[in-house]
């Protein structure tokens, strides 16, 4: 369980350090900007290491779920946009896969 906290949590990080980005790139906005996105990708990479997992590509792998469900999140408090019911189905049904990634390896004979 501990596992979805630090992937959210680095979703949130990695979303900030992109969305930064984004509001220099795409929004006109100060060059400054890049400052606080490279601290976020930052801390993201770092929490994103805490991930008990014994392969970095299995873990990247179950994050992507995870990932989905912080962009919606983003998209509906930061950016004030609702994500619709097929948003969510979505988020749902990856959420699930990243939990076969995650528990697929208790599981599987060795």
């Amino acid at each position: 369980m501990l596992n979805y906290l630090w992937f959210f949590l680095a979703a949130l990080f990695e979303i900030g350090g992109c969305y930064a980005f984004w509001l220099w790139l795409r929004m006109g906005k100060s060059a400054w900007w890049i400052v606080p996105g490279l601290l976020s990708l930052t801390l993201f990479a770092l929490l994103l290491t805490r991930v008990e997992a014994a392969y970095a590509g299995r873990a990247y792998a179950a994050y992507g779920g995870i990932y989905i469900v912080a962009s919606l999140l983003w998209l509906g408090v930061v950016e004030r946009a609702r994500p619709l019911a097929s948003d969510w189905l979505g988020a749902a049904l990856c959420v699930l896969g990243a939990t076969v990634i995650l528990l697929g390896p208790r599981f599987s004979p060795s």
